[in-house]
């Protein structure tokens, strides 16, 4: 991330024509080329520094989005046991619930805005939105403020994922696209592994102010988004859409520079977008698709964030300490990146279907044997595949949304899917106080549901086309 596009294009514009060349032992081959839409340029190229550019800087504000999402888990347990606020389950359960309230909101208004002004602009937003806000939860002293804050925080989450993993596919060669997207995607392994290591470090040892310190950690996208703004290229494919054919060429050359690969100059590929009418994810061509992604969606969030946001409590509760229940969560939370490792390699040989009805259904079997753990090892051994099979599902889910829909309504469909899956991230920690009820406060009940759930998940995502090495939709 050392260089810009702007650093690396000049140099090359001197040789952005095939004028001039006409004599040239490659000139057919330039001639050839000439012919290449710019998406067709990128799609040749092999993955190159500009790529890895790409991945790492959307990447990390991937990671501030995990450590977000997953601090709060642990802000939850350490709020509830502070005197001033003394929360009960269900008012633990709204804290968290508030939160995808925002995501489910901001998933669905990210997708459509980026659609019209930018994926980038979007994701840069985005950042800066859910760092100031969890700065302001820092300071809440009521519960009134801290569901305030952490709906603003949602907002800002839910509308950079879906634009992230639409923007890193359309960059992407088709050949790796599936495993770009996954390796995007476990950017948020760091990021919760991180939360998990700050809350059981830091929360202990700073006394009743400990979460307070952990939410002022999680403001520090807003000094990130000043970086990555210099570093994230817009899609090629969305300025082609607006007229602006300049700053796209700018985008290709960037890329081409990266790969040694001589630009040549592409005929005009502009072309004025038709106005994205939602109803249009409904039509005939698209029904199915829809359905079987929003149904994924739904049971993916519902098990994932019911499970995984009520883990330090509930552990907590079976082992009877805090600390212990975050250090336990900290192993957990380690499993993520070998699963996301294997996913990124099977995506591709595999296929996209197969990979993610085989990661949902090792999940629901994990989901199942982790609801009636009862030691230590149990709970850590059966937590840890849990957590690898469904963090590997979650890559290739976000692989597979973009893929599956023209440019023109990608990253609004990818947004939807996101946002209906949200609505189930709302509903599962609020159900969990419920589920305890039935089970006399162990985690039995609660599990069995959410191993449930993963199976519907597998049985959604057998409908799902597959796209595994096809170009995009244009």
């Amino acid at each position: 991330m050392h260089d810009s596009i702007d650093d690396a294009v000049p140099a090359m514009a001197s040789a952005g024509g095939v004028q001039g060349r006409a004599q040239s032992p490659g000139a057919s081959r330039a001639h050839a080329d000439a012919t290449l839409t710019r998406t067709e340029r990128l799609d040749r190229l092999p993955l190159n520094r500009a790529h890895r550019n790409l991945l790492v800087a959307s990447g990390i504000g991937w990671a501030f989005d995990a450590m977000d999402v997953g601090l709060v888990s642990f802000v939850v347990a350490a709020v509830a046991a502070d005197p001033h606020f003394a929360l009960d389950d269900v008012e633990r359960s709204w804290v968290l619930s508030i939160g995808f309230v925002g995501m489910a909101i901001g998933a669905a208004l990210g997708g459509v805005i980026a659609d019209r002004i930018g994926r980038t602009t979007v994701f840069i937003a985005t950042m800066m939105i859910y760092g100031l806000a969890s700065g302001a939860m820092a300071f809440s002293w009521t519960l009134g403020a801290l569901l305030v804050a952490r709906f603003v925080i949602g907002l800002g989450l839910g509308s950079e994922l879906p634009v992230a993993s639409t923007l890193v596919s359309e960059f992407s060669p088709s050949r790796y696209r599936g495993r770009m997207t996954v390796l995007l995607e476990s950017f948020w392994a760091v990021g919760w592994t991180l939360a998990a290591a700050v809350g059981y470090f830091v929360i202990p040892v700073t006394g009743d102010w400990g979460w307070r310190w952990v939410l002022l950690i999680g403001a520090l996208p807003v000094f990130y988004a000043i970086i990555a703004r210099l570093h994230i290229p817009e899609s090629v494919r969305f300025l082609e859409s607006r007229g602006r054919d300049e700053e796209a060429e700018k985008s290709v050359r960037y890329f081409e520079a990266a790969s040694g690969v001589q630009p040549v100059a592409s005929p005009s590929h502009t072309h004025a977008l038709p106005k994205i009418h939602m109803r249009e994810l409904f039509s005939s061509v698209y029904i199915g698709r829809t359905t079987a992604i929003w149904l994924t969606w739904f049971f993916v969030n519902f098990s994932y964030y019911g499970a995984f946001t009520w883990m330090p409590s509930l552990l907590a509760q079976q082992f009877g300490s805090l600390t212990r229940s975050f250090g336990y969560t900290l192993v957990i939370a380690l499993a993520q990146l070998p699963g996301y490792a294997l996913a990124a390699w099977l995506v591709e040989i595999w296929g996209r279907r197969n990979t993610l009805c085989v990661f949902l259904a090792v999940s629901a079997c994990m989901a199942f044997l982790f609801a009636h753990g009862t030691s230590v090892a149990a709970v850590l051994v059966f937590g840890m595949l849990l957590s690898a099979s469904n963090l590997g599902a979650w890559g290739v889910l976000y692989a597979v949304t973009p893929e599956i829909y023209p440019t023109r309504l990608r990253a609004t469909a990818s947004g939807c899917a996101a946002a209906v899956g949200r609505v189930a991230a709302i509903v599962a920690p609020l159900l969990v106080p419920w589920f305890l009820r039935l089970s006399g406060g162990d985690k039995s009940v609660s599990f069995i549901v959410f191993a449930v759930a993963f199976a519907l998940a597998c049985a959604a995502s057998l409908l799902l086309p597959e796209r595994t090495g096809k170009a995009l939709e244009d």
